[in-house]
C-alpha cells in the first residue's frame, strides 16, 4: 500500500500533486452527484422596501430556556402553503421580496459544495433550503445562497442579512441565546482524520500534534477536552485540509459528514475512530422571527412524510456514511 510521505519530507512537487488530488477527488464526486439545479447563486441587487423579512411583524421570541436544546416550535398545521401565507408574517415578506436568503457553505462536500463543473452549490444542507423556498415561494429556484463561514453563521442572523442559515449547524443550548433553531433534521458526530500512516485511533492519541478545526465551530471547542492536543483553527474545513496537505497540522476534526468529503478529497487521508460526540444539526433563524421556525418545522416535517428527506439523504449523504431509516425525530414544545 502506497503510504503518504512524511510531511517534513514533503517536497513543493508533492505538494503540488496533493493539490491536484484534492481537485481531481472533488471533480470526480462532483460530478458524479451533479444534479439539474439552476444557478441559484445571484447578485445582491439593491435594497428594497422589504429587503430584508425583519421589516415584516414577527412573532415575538420566547424567553431562551434551554431544558432540552433539541425542543423547537410546533409546526404551524396549516402550513406550509405558498397561498396561505399570513398577511404580515416573515413569510409572507420573502415572498413579496422574491426569493429566500440562506447562509451557507460553499466547500464542504456532500452537505454545501460548488460543483466545479457547473458552477453550482449543491448537497443535503442546500436541498433543505430549496424545501423552504419551495413552501414559501413555490419555486426551489427562487433563493439566494450567500457563502458564510462557521464563525459568520450567527452574526449573518442576528443583523438580519440572511432568513436562514443551513450550514451543518449543531443545535446548543449556548446557541438558543442568539438564534432560534428549527427541529433536529439530521445527527452528525464529531470524529477525527488523519494521514494514512498515522497510529491515531482517536483524538486522545493526538498529544503534543496539532488538530485543525474551523473558528467558531463546536468542533474546535471541543479540542479543548483533550489534553495536550493544541487547536489550530481555520477559516473553513478546507483551510484546515489545505493546512493538513501543507504539513501545518497532523489532524483534523469535524463531523463525520464534513470529513467524508474531506476523505474524498485526499487520497492520503483517513477517518479513525468513533464518534465522541453528538451534533444535532438545525436550520437557523433570527430569534425575533419564531413564525418562520414554525413555518422551517412544517416544511422538514413535510419533508420527512412525502419522502423529500430521504430522497435528498441516499443521494447525498448515504453513499459514504450508510443507510438511514429515517430522519431524526422532532421534539416541539419551546
Amino acid at each position: 500500500m502506497s503510504r503518504r510521505p512524511s510531511r517534513a519530507a514533503r517536497s513543493p512537487r508533492s505538494r503540488l500533486a496533493g493539490w491536484a488530488a484534492l481537485a481531481a477527488g472533488a471533480m470526480a464526486l462532483t460530478a458524479c452527484t451533479a444534479g439539474a439545479y439552476s444557478d441559484t447563486v445571484v447578485p445582491t441587487p439593491e435594497p428594497t422596501s422589504t429587503e430584508s423579512a425583519s421589516s415584516a411583524p414577527a412573532a415575538t421570541a420566547e424567553p431562551a430556556a434551554c431544558d432540552d436544546p433539541l425542543a423547537s416550535y410546533t409546526p404551524d398545521a396549516t402550513l406550509p402553503a405558498p397561498t396561505a401565507l399570513p398577511s404580515g408574517s416573515t413569510m409572507a415578506a420573502i415572498r413579496e421580496r422574491g426569493r429566500l436568503i440562506v447562509g451557507v457553505s460553499a466547500d464542504s462536500l456532500l452537505l454545501g459544495a460548488r460543483n466545479p463543473i457547473t458552477g453550482k452549490i449543491e448537497g443535503f444542507d442546500i436541498d433543505m433550503a430549496r424545501l423552504v423556498a419551495k413552501a414559501i415561494l413555490g419555486d426551489p429556484d427562487k433563493i439566494e445562497l450567500r457563502v458564510i463561514t462557521a464563525a459568520q453563521r450567527i452574526p449573518v442572523l442576528t443583523g438580519h442579512e440572511v432568513d436562514l442559515v443551513a450550514r451543518n449547524m449543531t443545535i446548543t443550548c449556548d446557541r438558543w441565546e442568539q438564534v432560534a433553531f428549527s427541529a433536529e433534521y439530521y445527527r452528525s458526530g464529531q470524529k477525527v482524520l488523519v494521514s494514512l500512516d498515522s497510529d491515531a485511533t482517536s483524538m486522545s492519541d493526538l498529544s503534543g500534534q496539532k488538530v485543525c478545526a474551523p473558528a467558531g465551530s463546536t468542533s474546535l471547542d471541543r479540542i479543548a477536552e483533550y489534553p495536550g492536543v493544541i487547536a489550530v483553527p481555520g477559516t473553513t474545513h478546507t483551510d484546515c485540509l489545505v493546512k493538513f496537505q501543507q504539513g501545518e497540522v497532523d489532524a483534523i476534526t469535524g463531523d463525520d459528514t464534513v470529513l467524508a468529503g474531506l476523505v474524498a478529497q485526499d487520497p492520503y487521508a483517513k477517518v479513525v475512530g468513533e464518534s465522541f460526540s453528538e451534533e444535532p444539526y438545525g436550520l437557523a433563524v433570527a430569534p425575533d422571527q419564531v413564525d418562520l421556525v414554525r413555518f422551517v418545522n412544517a416544511v422538514l416535517a413535510q419533508a420527512e412524510a412525502d419522502g423529500s428527506w430521504m430522497a435528498s439523504y441516499d443521494r447525498w449523504l448515504a453513499p459514504a456514511l450508510g443507510p438511514v431509516t429515517a430522519p431524526p425525530t422532532p421534539v416541539y414544545g419551546r
